[in-house]
């Protein structure tokens, strides 16, 4: 009797070894996903800077080119002046 609890112990003992090299082996798979989710994040990071600074350069120069256009129409529209 002895001898098949030793036996059950064993069998389970081997059945958590597994277990627990199988979670080693998820866990550094997950490991190196969460590394490459990071560089990617950090990436698109990067993009996203770069294209609100372009974003705000280009609404920079829009709004100059209306400024100019609205000078422009502020000279060539002379004010009327009643002569009475």
């Amino acid at each position: 009797m002895a001898l098949d609890r030793l036996d059950a112990l064993e069998t389970r003992i081997r059945d958590l070894v597994k277990l627990v090299q199988e979670l080693k082996r998820k866990n550094a798979s997950l490991e190196e996903e969460i590394k490459t989710a990071r560089q990617k994040l950090a990436s698109q990071d990067d993009l996203n800077r770069r294209w609100e600074k372009e974003r705000i350069d280009i609404k920079s120069r829009i709004e100059k080119v209306i400024g100019e256009i609205e000078l422009l129409e502020c000279v060539e529209d002379p004010k009327e002046v009643a002569l009475d």
